[in-house]
C-alpha cells in the first residue's frame, strides 16, 4: 500500500465529508477488512456515506478479484491478456484489418498501410489504454516506422475503427466504446465510455467519462462522471447530450457480446469493448479482469445500492 496516497485520501475524504480524520482513518480500515475495499474504493464509491447494508452491495477490488478467480480459468485468460491472440480468436467480430509485426514482415506492413491515412498502434499487452496511439501515415517512411514500432514493442497495428455519427459527435477524437460486462454469458452491466480533452483513448483513467446504459432498453438515464467525481449531463467539450441518449443497435450489441462470451466459455467474466459502426458492431477488445471502478459509482446507484446483489444472482442462477 502507498501510505502517502492513503493519508492523502484520508485528508480529501475529511474535507469532503466533514468527518474527523481519525474517524475516516479507522472507517477506511474497517471497510478494507470487512468489504475488501482499498482506500481508493473507499473514496471512489464514497463508502463513508453508506451504511452497513449498503456497503455490502459494493463490488470492491477484493470482491472483483474473487469473482474473476471463481469464473475465469487462468490458463484460458491468455487469449485476453495477449491482444494478438485475442484478435486471432475473435477475428470474425473485429470487422477491421490488423497485423502483428514479427520483425520479418515489412512487406506485409507496407501493404497494410496502403490507402490508409491513420492507423492504431498498440502493445500486445497492457491495460487502461497505455501505449495505444493513433498515427497519421500519409507520406511517412514505412521502413522507419516499422523499425520504430518494433523498438518500442508496439507490435500490433490495426485499421482505425469507424464509429457511427451519433456516438462520434460526443467526442470525435476518440472511439467512444461501449463497455459490456458478461457474467456466465449474460450481460449484467453496460456503460458508455467517452474520451475528453481531445484524447485518443476513452479510458476512465485517462480523463475519460463514463455513464451507465440501461441494459434493457439501451438508454442512458444517469449523468456521466469522471474520476474526479465531476458530473455531466452533456459532454464538457462538445456539449452533446449524454442523459437520454439511446445507444444505436443496442440489441445487436448485446447479442454480439453474449455470442463472443461463448467462444471461450472457460472465461466467464469478461468486459467487452465495442465500437458501434454505421453498419456493423466492431469488437475492439475483451478484458478478463474488468475494471470494477466503473460499477455502481455514487451518481449511478439506485437507493445507494451497488451491483453485487445482481452479480450474485446471476452466478447463483448458473450453478
Amino acid at each position: 500500500m502507498n501510505f502517502k496516497n492513503f493519508f492523502n485520501t484520508i485528508d480529501e475524504v475529511h474535507k469532503k465529508s466533514g468527518k474527523s480524520k481519525i474517524y475516516v482513518f479507522f472507517d477506511a480500515i474497517v471497510c478494507g477488512i470487512k468489504y475488501q475495499a482499498g482506500y481508493v474504493d473507499y473514496q471512489l464509491f464514497e463508502m463513508y456515506k453508506m451504511n452497513k447494508r449498503e456497503r455490502q452491495t459494493v463490488i470492491t477490488r477484493g470482491i472483483n478479484n474473487e469473482i474473476r478467480k471463481q469464473c475465469n480459468d487462468l490458463n484460458s485468460c491468455k487469449y485476453f491478456i495477449d491482444k494478438t491472440l485475442f484478435n486471432q480468436k475473435f477475428s470474425k467480430y473485429l470487422h477491421r484489418d490488423w497485423l502483428y509485426l514479427d520483425g520479418n514482415n515489412i512487406n506485409d506492413f507496407e501493404k497494410f498501410l496502403e490507402g490508409k491515412r491513420e492507423i492504431i498502434v498498440k502493445p500486445t499487452s497492457g491495460t487502461c489504454g497505455k501505449g495505444v496511439d493513433k498515427l497519421e501515415v500519409i507520406n511517412i517512411n514505412k521502413k522507419e516506422l516499422y523499425e520504430k514500432l518494433l523498438k518500442e514493442e508496439t507490435r500490433l497495428v490495426e485499421e482505425v475503427a469507424t464509429q457511427c455519427k451519433e456516438i462520434s459527435k460526443i467526442h470525435p477524437s476518440s472511439i467512444n466504446t461501449v463497455r459490456v460486462v458478461t457474467l456466465k454469458g449474460k450481460v449484467v452491466v453496460a456503460l458508455l465510455r467517452m474520451g475528453n480533452k481531445g484524447n485518443v483513448v476513452d479510458n476512465f483513467n485517462h480523463e475519460g467519462l463514463v455513464a451507465p446504459i440501461d441494459i434493457e432498453d439501451g438508454i442512458i438515464k444517469f449523468v456521466a462522471i469522471d474520476k474526479l467525481h465531476n458530473e455531466y449531463s452533456e459532454h464538457p467539450l462538445t456539449h452533446e447530450k449524454i442523459v437520454g441518449l439511446k445507444i444505436p443497435k443496442w440489441n445487436e450489441v448485446k447479442k454480439l457480446c453474449e455470442e463472443a462470451a461463448g467462444v471461450i466459455s472457460e472465461v466467464g467474466y469478461v468486459g467487452w469493448d465495442v465500437c458501434i459502426g454505421e453498419e456493423k458492431i466492431l469488437l475492439i477488445e475483451g478484458n478478463d479482469f474488468p475494471g470494477h471502478d466503473l460499477y455502481g459509482l455514487p451518481p449511478h446507484r439506485n437507493g445507494n445500492v451497488g451491483l453485487l446483489p445482481l452479480f450474485k444472482k446471476v452466478m447463483e442462477e448458473e450453478k
